[in-house]
């Protein structure tokens, strides 16, 4: 009962609106708001390891999430220059296009991760002030350094053909690449809830969380795997950035900050440190946002925050949250 409970409220949060809204454009609101909600979470996860497992506040993550977005638009735009592949009707180039833009905007959230994690947050374990100002100065540095390499303003990111565009089913409009969002989410969750509970690396991990010095007595190097943890966030954060971007069809240097607000209040309502509970966090997030946007337009803002302090209030640890 208590794993069926967030889920029913994410189911019931889905069917409340169908009573306000026409079935055809309620059906268009909610494939927006899951691919939304993917979105989030596809940010959220990485958030969900470095802040919910290893209990480090890195308001940096944004920055990596515009790094990330910004590698993907550079790869995209270069093939495309290059070879034409973004213009190309063919799901295969389109497919590989994307597949490179991903792996550069993850390579690069992940070697900036491992370049931060042991360069200013290891000194700084268990210390959340500290945590705080220096990861805020390192956003500081790093957004700069995009204005520097790209320029201050925004720019429009090539959308691969295959993507674009719609299908009407039956007079309802499905956008393309919200339901490729959707299934990498889902794709993402898989792979991280597997390595969580069914690897050595995530037992070993979840351990080094409860309880850091008997891993090291056990001869593990906690060091390392939480570099490691940080690393993989990191890149998370890095793929979120550019399939947001792919999705605004634009990048801009402060884009990142703009989202970690969201990615914070999904982490806190889904319950630290629990993947399934940022997923459903974020599928309420990006839902209650369409629907809102759509009935309410002024009220939209700040209806995430009015439902994570409702959540609180009946489940101050979060929906999967331990309390302890």
């Amino acid at each position: 009962m208590r794993r069926a409970a967030p889920a029913a409220l994410v189911v019931g949060l889905a069917l409340l609106p169908l009573a306000a809204i026409e079935p055809r454009v309620y059906l268009t609101l909610t494939i927006a708001g899951l691919a939304m909600g993917m979105l989030i979470f596809l940010v959220a996860a990485g958030l969900t390891l470095i802040f919910g497992l290893m209990d480090v506040l890195n308001f940096a993550h944004g920055a990596l999430f515009s790094w990330g977005a910004y590698a993907g638009f550079t790869v995209l735009v270069l093939l495309n220059e290059r070879l034409g592949w973004a213009e190309a009707p063919s799901l295969g180039l389109n497919a590989l296009l994307l597949l490179a833009a991903v792996a550069a905007a993850m390579a690069v959230g992940l070697v900036l991760g491992v370049v931060l994690e042991r360069v200013i947050v290891r000194p700084v374990y268990g210390r959340h002030m500290f945590q705080i100002l220096i990861t805020l100065g390192a956003t500081i540095v790093l957004e700069e350094l995009i204005r520097i390499g790209w320029g201050p303003n925004d720019q429009v990111l090539p959308v691969p053909f295959t993507f674009q565009g719609s299908w009407d089913l039956a007079d309802v409009i499905v956008l393309r690449f919200p339901v490729v969002a959707i299934v990498l989410g889902l794709v993402v969750y898989g792979a991280i809830a597997l390595v969580l509970r069914r690897t050595r690396v995530g037992l070993i991990v979840r351990a080094g969380v409860e309880n850091g010095e008997m891993i090291q007595v056990l001869g593990h190097d906690i060091h390392r795997y939480f570099t490691g943890v940080f690393a993989a966030g990191s890149a998370l954060a890095g793929l979120g950035g550019l399939m947001w971007a792919i999705f605004s069809q634009s990048v801009r240097p402060a884009m990142g900050g703009e989202q970690l607000i969201f990615a914070f209040i999904v982490v806190i309502i889904g319950g630290l440190g629990s993947v399934s509970g940022s997923l459903l966090g974020a599928l309420i997030v990006g839902l209650s946002y369409n629907y809102v946007a759509f009935l309410l337009p002024k009220a939209a803002i700040g209806v995430n925050m009015a439902l994570m302090v409702v959540i609180l209030l009946l489940r101050p640890a979060g929906l999967f949250g331990s309390g302890k």
